[in-house]
């Protein structure tokens, strides 16, 4: 008889406050000198504030190259803009997964002026072949997202890869990505197939699960399932997952390629206006 091969916690990482942006107040959990990447994932930020104060500002233009950036609203409105002509709304429960490619200039400003501003943005590697990849966005509507009952005091959101059958909205994406939103009741168990050998991790933002508090993220080993239980408050965490590239990264900024001669080129590309 099979038995499933549990993901245990290697170790655990509490983000650092921080800014970006236009003086966005954020906490970053990966891309710090504590975690520095996850292989294929570069970065992973928190933002949530209902002072309109600590996000007013946004992300005013600013260029990609070589990567994808993974941004996931809770709560608030989110429009992009870019330097194709390109342009839409990310409300409460919406995703945008941006393929950068060869590179593209954009913007990410709060449409609205109080209320809670709340999500994450997580960055995603390409592998060599496709950080010259065309362009392209994948906007998703909540509307879109299937959330599924997983037992008793468990609802799971499935933006990526596959759950209890259900199929995530993103697709065509190169790390062949998971990536749940899972809410827990108190007590609720919860337990998530991922396949062998990819990266995998859980950040928890409300309330407790197994060994992680609120404002943690477990580095997860490798199996072929993870499995929790609530504490007595709940909890609401992301679980994601992805394959590993195991290829060089050269990364100056918003730049992610390969080599440094890739990183000076992008530099030059950007500063000519060729994206």
């Amino acid at each position: 008889m099979y038995t499933a091969m549990q993901r245990e916690i290697l170790k655990k990482i509490r983000g650092t406050a921080t800014s970006d942006g236009d003086g966005v107040r954020l906490t970053r959990v990966i891309g710090t000198p504590e975690l520095s990447d996850l292989d294929p994932f570069l970065l992973l930020d928190e933002f949530g504030s209902d002072d309109a104060v600590d996000y007013a500002g946004g992300f005013p233009d600013h260029p990609h190259r070589g990567f994808e950036t993974v941004t996931y609203m809770l709560e608030g409105r989110m429009r992009h803009r870019d330097n194709r002509g390109n342009s839409g709304l990310l409300e409460s429960g919406s995703v945008q997964w941006m393929t950068a490619g060869r590179g593209i200039v954009h913007s990410e400003m709060p449409e609205q002026e109080d209320g809670a501003m709340r999500g994450f943005q997580l960055w995603v590697n390409l592998p060599a072949r496709d950080k010259m990849s065309a362009p392209r966005y994948q906007d998703v509507a909540p509307d879109r997202i299937p959330e599924v009952a997983a037992g008793q005091g468990a609802r799971v959101r499935v933006i990526a890869g596959t759950f209890d059958g259900s199929v995530g909205p993103v697709a065509g994406i190169s790390v062949d990505p998971l990536y749940l939103d899972v809410a827990l009741d108190a007590g609720a168990a919860f337990r998530a197939a991922i396949p062998r050998g990819h990266q995998a991790f859980a950040y928890v933002y409300e309330g407790g699960i197994e060994g992680v508090g609120a404002g943690e993220l477990a580095v997860l080993g490798d199996g072929d399932e993870f499995a929790t239980t609530a504490l007595q408050r709940g909890a609401r965490f992301i679980l994601v997952a992805g394959r590993p590239l195991r290829e060089p990264v050269a990364r100056y900024g918003p730049f992610v390629m390969n080599t440094r001669s890739e990183v000076l080129q992008a530099v030059e590309d950007f500063q000519a206006g060729r994206f």
